[in-house]
């Protein structure tokens, strides 16, 4: 498995916990964006047939939440087959904690 990857059934449960506490979750915890390192979206970009990337918003039993990222093909077409080196990403950092501390967007 890459770096920074999650299985599929990791994902489903994160997203569906974010289908169904997501808007309780952003009025109580004030989640205003996502850190993603560069080197992370470059290895993502790198899959074979990759055109752009698409994220999904998760959150897991420990109630933090996760920007799941997933290559996506020219047709449009999310690219998750981890035997085909087809990753779900998970190495973004939620904000606060890792927000911008500078003009013109900073986000208290």
């Amino acid at each position: 498995m890459a770096k920074d990857t999650i299985t599929l059934q990791t994902a489903q449960e994160w997203a569906a916990r974010w289908k169904k506490e997501g808007a309780n979750y952003l009025a109580e915890n004030q989640l205003k964006a996502f850190l993603i390192p560069g080197d992370d979206v470059t290895q993502v970009m790198a899959e074979e047939g990759v055109v752009n990337v698409r994220s999904y918003l998760g959150i897991d039993e420990n109630n933090e939440p996760h920007l799941m990222i997933v290559g996506v093909d020219a047709e449009g077409n999310d690219m998750i087959d981890s035997e085909k080196g087809w990753y779900i990403y998970d190495f973004s950092e939620p904000c606060p904690n890792t927000c911008n501390q500078k003009a013109p967007f900073i986000i208290q």
